[in-house]
């Protein structure tokens, strides 16, 4: 291989290395990555599963039981001969085989109870799964922003940054004209390097929140993410319009898995106080069965033993019958476990309402949150630009000599204090109106 073969190749390498370290992230892509690729989640889908079995296991409960056995026995010493039923000394052997089947017919119908019950189960369960999804396309949200609100602390700091430079370069320039003394660029270097520590600090918690947010995604490999949308559009598109939290928790608790999760177990454990107050009821069960069996001791009569082809034929006996099992005493069991049952309807029925609670709450908190952001957005802006205002003529007054180093980095502060006040209300209210509309049933997420 020649040596501009291997650049070549070398330098294709290099640009596929950064193509790919350059990908972008929308949220959507991030919150589809991390319910396909989340751990914690997998534990839900198996229990899922577990109780899905359940359920088709209850249904196939009622099916008839069917068990078949053989045997093999050598007898020695002193025995009853199975064919003459005489009592004998000498040692033989014997084959028996049987095929028994039965159906319960009556058990105060436990078995019906029971196939709602885990069927309500299997129902919550796979709410569950679902609540979980939604909970982790909340958390990945959540760090998708935060990623945002740090780029664009980043980006605030920069900008500051470049204004201490700037004024620190004119110190520098007027101290070589004359026109002010060496402390005072003591005083710009001083506040050049609180910005670059500043930036510093900005670039070290925007690391944190991407290493956040892979570790949501469970993203392998990497210790950067590059996210697509763009900042500035963040908070344009808040709700304006007047919401109410009533109408708002109507929708949410018909729709809301971990609710209807609740109220299935609900369902499940009363269903279950049906399976134990049926162990009070008498139970019938019908059976049949078929048997035969070979003996050494079934002799004709020249004494040899007859084929096993012909006894298999000659033994067989069949039965039907019918077994009938009433409960008399059994330590109080029995009522004590209808007594728990009760005791568990009344906790999951109370757990629903406890959920209830906590969605009208959460929504109540969502609605006052939103009122007070549509207040706190528009002052937000109106200070950035009053702040911005502000700066500016501070600055062109410190150019020209009128305020000092101090008052500069008052007014600059001010200004970036505004900024970044501005950009936590914007990244509130985007992650405010992104919950009230996934709680209002509009399409937030893209999730089955």
């Amino acid at each position: 291989m020649t040596h501009k073969l291997k650049i070549a190749l070398f330098t294709l390498l290099l640009i596929g290395v950064n193509i790919s370290a350059q990908e972008k992230w929308t949220l959507d892509e991030c919150i589809a990555y991390a319910l396909e690729n989340n751990l914690q989640l997998n534990d839900f889908e198996y229990t899922n599963q577990s109780n899905k079995e359940t359920y088709a296991q209850s249904i196939r409960n009622l099916l008839p039981s069917v068990n078949a056995s053989s045997s093999y026995v050598i007898n020695f010493g002193r025995s009853t001969d199975p064919f003459t039923n005489d009592i004998v000394t000498t040692e033989f052997f014997s084959n028996n085989y049987s095929l028994e089947s039965s159906i319960d017919l009556f058990q105060g119908f436990q078995k019906i109870n029971a196939i709602k019950a885990s069927k309500f189960l299997f129902k919550a369960t796979k709410e569950e799964v679902l609540q979980q999804k939604f909970l982790l396309a909340f958390r990945v949200m959540q760090a998708f922003y935060d990623i945002q609100f740090f780029q664009g602390l980043v980006a605030i700091s920069k900008e500051q940054l470049q204004v201490s430079k700037s004024n620190y370069d004119l110190v520098k320039r007027q101290i070589d004209l004359g026109l002010k003394a060496g402390a005072d660029l003591y005083e710009a270097e001083s506040l050049l390097l609180t910005d670059e520590l500043n930036l510093t600090q900005s670039e070290n918690q925007l690391a944190a929140a991407e290493l956040k947010l892979i570790q949501e995604m469970n993203l392998e490999d990497t210790s950067e993410i590059t996210i697509q949308e763009e900042l500035a559009e963040v908070g344009k598109n808040f709700i304006t319009d007047e919401i109410r939290s009533d109408s708002i928790y109507s929708t949410a608790r018909d729709f809301l898995p971990l609710i209807k999760a609740q109220e299935f177990r609900a369902k499940a454990a009363k269903k279950q106080i049906g399976v134990a107050r049926g162990r009070l009821y008498p139970s019938l069960t019908l059976f049949a069965g078929i048997g035969t069996g070979y003996f050494e001791t079934t002799r004709d009569t020249l004494g040899n033993t007859l084929p096993f082809r012909e006894q298999f034929r000659d033994n067989t006996s069949q039965y039907i019958g019918v077994s009938l099992n009433v409960p008399i005493s059994n330590g109080w069991s029995a009522r004590s476990r209808i007594k728990q049952s009760k005791i568990e309807r009344l906790r999951a029925e109370n757990n629903l309402k406890t959920q209830e609670q906590v969605l009208f709450q959460t929504i109540q908190q969502l609605v006052q949150d939103h009122n007070s952001l549509l207040v706190e957005l528009e002052q937000s802006n109106q200070k950035v630009e009053a702040q911005n205002l502000a700066f500016t003529i501070a600055q062109k007054r410190y150019e020209k000599g009128l305020i000092n180093a101090l008052e500069l980095f008052t007014a600059k502060n001010l200004f970036a204090n505004a900024q970044n006040e501005n950009l936590q209300v914007r990244l509130r209210s985007e992650i405010n109106k992104s919950t009230l509309d996934f709680y209002r049933g509009l399409p937030v997420f893209n999730i089955n």
